[in-house]
């Protein structure tokens, strides 16, 4: 008698109770979940920024269930995580600059205007540390009832930045229209992988 080539039930169940694996994107490792406000988030993709040919920086998106377009992202109400690792040296002020403007290309102008606090709180954050060396990391996670948190090498910057509008318009840089780079939105929406987007960079 052949093998059976269907899975029986213990052995289906034994697959599906597999945990996660960590996404390794240019050799930076991001878990597959991750706890913020005391709520386990999932990772939602992961992805590399270029700029060129260069490599700048890794970003991983968590969120407490899955989503795969920028409106179901910004719907979702519980905790959220940007997590960036740099892959070059980069100033502090430039960063600061490219978030502006990512915003700016991104949001509605009422909306940038009421986000303007905590994108000056934000520029002050990577101005006051000259700048970030490769390896080095940021988050930006969306506290409900709190606002955004900004924490740099695991060390958090400050009180959370209250205005609601800022992590929206924050996170528009990667998810909106114009991305910063969209096979980073790609991947961060979990829809491209990861080694494809080299072929894709211009």
């Amino acid at each position: 008698m052949k093998p059976s080539s269907y899975l029986t039930v213990p052995a289906l169940l034994a697959c599906l109770a597999l945990p996660a694996q960590a996404v390794t994107v240019a050799g930076i490792d991001y878990p597959p979940q991750v706890a913020v406000a005391s709520q386990t988030l999932q990772l939602n993709g992961a992805g590399l920024r270029y700029k060129f040919v260069v490599k700048v920086y890794t970003a991983g998106l968590y969120l407490p269930t899955q989503a795969d377009t920028p409106e179901q992202v910004m719907a979702e109400t519980g905790p959220k995580r940007l997590h960036v690792v740099m892959w070059r040296d980069i100033d502090g002020n430039e960063l600061g600059r490219l978030f502006t403007r990512g915003m700016q290309d991104n949001v509605p102008r009422a909306m940038f205007a009421k986000s303007i606090a905590g994108t000056l709180r934000m520029a002050e954050v990577f101005a006051r540390r000259k700048n970030l060396k490769a390896g080095e990391s940021f988050s930006v996670d969306w506290l409900p009832g709190l606002g955004t948190q900004i924490t740099v090498n695991g060390e958090p910057e400050g009180a959370p930045i209250n205005e609601p509008e800022f992590f929206t318009a924050l996170l528009s840089i990667w998810l909106r229209p114009n991305p910063a780079y969209q096979p980073l939105k790609d991947a961060l929406l979990g829809k491209a992988a990861t080694e494809r987007q080299k072929s894709t960079a211009n």
